[in-house]
């Protein structure tokens, strides 16, 4: 890890239809080269992991309330066991509900902000070379 960058591994659910759950691990990152977002890796058995990109103002608002439109939302939660933040994730191939510890997130996107203050994110940001991505992929 260098100073541009933020890394935990964090142990999270995932809730089955039976209500029950199964643990699980994420890997979280976080670079200033690409400061709106947070990948999150999920570890599921011996394949590579499962990669998703989350707006880290959405992983942000939803310790407070309920955020996210289509394939993502996030929201509070309580469990027997602690305060826990769920995000529900969509895609072609399924829908997966995951129960997140949240001390251990809540200190990962602290040192997020640490690194990268809330409204500072286009300080870090290369503008030409991003509009010129985006171009180019056209």
């Amino acid at each position: 890890m260098n100073s541009t960058t933020v890394s935990a591994e964090l142990g999270l659910r995932l809730v089955v239809p039976d209500r029950t759950t199964v643990p699980l691990l994420a890997g979280l990152s976080y670079t200033a080269d690409d400061p709106y977002a947070i990948r999150m890796a999920f570890h599921v058995g011996n394949d590579e992991p499962v990669e998703w990109i989350f707006a880290r103002e959405l992983l942000t608002v939803g310790i407070v309330r309920r955020v996210g439109d289509g394939d993502v939302e996030v929201w509070p939660a309580r469990s027997d066991r602690e305060r826990s933040l769920h995000i529900s994730l969509t895609s072609p191939f399924g829908q997966a509900l995951f129960e997140v510890p949240l001390a251990p997130l809540t200190e990962f996107l602290h040192r997020t902000y640490e690194l990268v203050p809330a409204g500072r994110e286009t300080d870090f940001m290369d503008l030409d070379e991003e509009l010129g991505n985006m171009l180019w992929s056209s």
